[in-house]
């Protein structure tokens, strides 16, 4: 049974030429199912990781009770000295608390790549800002100076927008700001914001005694449950707290689940396309050689090496368009970078990242297109009358 199995496989592959354009046509068809679905899972994981690496266990955030994102928050100023009292939050070595009380706005950029407008993060940040997030390093000019309109722009923003490079004057609302400084945050969120002076943003937008986020170095990720404890045994308070992992968890599980809510669906609707290319390439493939299968039957061939071998060349055709969509993916989307509204209705630059476990979503999915695109014709190879193949 195995030679008789190996020997029709070995004919149905070696005819493939044949049928070299109806066999090119799915491959590509498979290909390009597999590119799609690629395109928006690597999208969807880059998106994802550019917020998870965001957050830290030993960050916390605090909002305004039922404010999912911060510009729908608000806290104010007495609310921001009692939390810098809670207990778990870090000092320095002068004993003043690691916390740093912020202001998210949105204002105007330009995208490089269509010359549109897009809603950018503005945001005001004090003294503490830049030293209680991990990895932020400047690469170009300087940090901006007290009581100035200066900012410094996140490297990813510099890199999808246009008018933020060194030295530029941008306009946000009735005042002109120089940029002074790009940073680098080891590709977080934080790249794709835009930073100036706390009072001094306060001030030009009429915000003078409120914030929207309160960040909090804790003294370990387990200090956490204390400044909760603190927070709701207040009736000043009655804030939200969280630790900033599970903040930006929270915040990239709609986007990159949207995303890939999107993707499947279209993956799958162009896979019933790419199966159907399966089916008539096969069909034709089982019709061009019912002499050859008629042939083998009656020397004693049996039904199932005529199946299994129209299977082979199924799962063969579909696998070769599986690994020509994953390295074609590869070679135009990994690293992509792009550009999408987080929750707060703001861009956020992430690059697309594809992963083996990802690749092998699309591999299987090409698979499985073969698998059924090639069940029926081998039914049919295999059920064939002896006379009406030959007479084929």
């Amino acid at each position: 049974m195995l030679k008789q199995i190996a020997a029709v496989t070995a004919i149905n592959l070696r005819s493939i030429p044949q049928r070299f354009w109806l066999s090119l046509s799915t491959v590509v068809a498979v290909a390009l199912v597999v590119m799609v679905l690629l395109s928006f899972l690597a999208m969807s994981a880059g998106f994802r990781r550019t917020l998870a690496s965001s957050g830290a266990d030993d960050i916390a955030i605090v909002l305004r009770a039922g404010a999912r994102a911060e510009l729908n928050s608000v806290i104010a100023r007495d609310q921001v000295r009692l939390l810098e009292d809670a207990p778990g939050i870090a000092r320095d070595p002068q004993g003043k608390p690691l916390t740093s009380a912020e202001l998210y706005l949105v204002v105007d950029g330009i995208k490089r790549t269509t010359g549109t407008k897009a809603n950018l993060p503005l945001r005001g940040i004090g003294e503490s800002g830049a030293a209680i997030r991990k990895g932020i390093r400047l690469v170009e000019g300087r940090m901006f100076e007290p009581g100035r309109n200066e900012v410094v722009v996140g490297k990813s923003l510099l890199r999808e927008f246009s008018g933020f490079e060194l030295g530029r004057t941008v306009k946000f609302g009735t005042s002109q700001w120089t940029v002074v400084g790009v940073f680098e945050a080891e590709g977080s969120v934080f790249e794709s914001e835009i930073w100036a002076d706390l009072p001094v943003v306060q001030s030009l937008f009429n915000r003078p005694n409120t914030f929207q986020i309160l960040r909090a170095r804790l003294t370990d990720p387990g200090a956490l449950a204390a400044l909760k404890a603190y927070n709701d045994g207040d009736p000043r308070l009655k804030l939200d707290v969280k630790s900033e992992k599970d903040y930006f968890s929270e915040q990239s599980s709609q986007t990159s689940d949207l995303i890939q809510k999107l993707g499947w669906p279209l993956a799958i609707a162009m896979a019933f396309g790419a199966l159907a290319g399966a089916l008539n390439t096969m069909y034709s493939s089982v019709a061009s050689r019912s002499v050859e299968i008629a042939t083998l039957r009656a020397i004693g061939f049996g039904g199932f090496p005529a199946f299994v071998g129209t299977l082979v060349e199924s799962l063969l055709l579909a696998g070769v368009g599986g690994v020509i969509g994953a390295v074609a993916t590869f070679l135009i989307f990994d690293g992509f970078s792009a550009a999408t509204l987080g929750a707060s209705f703001t861009q956020i630059v992430f690059s697309f990242q594809l992963t083996p476990a990802l690749i092998g979503q699309g591999v299987a999915l090409a698979l499985i297109v073969g698998l059924i695109g090639g069940l029926l014709p081998a039914i049919r190879a295999a059920r064939m009358p002896i006379v009406q193949g030959l007479q084929g």
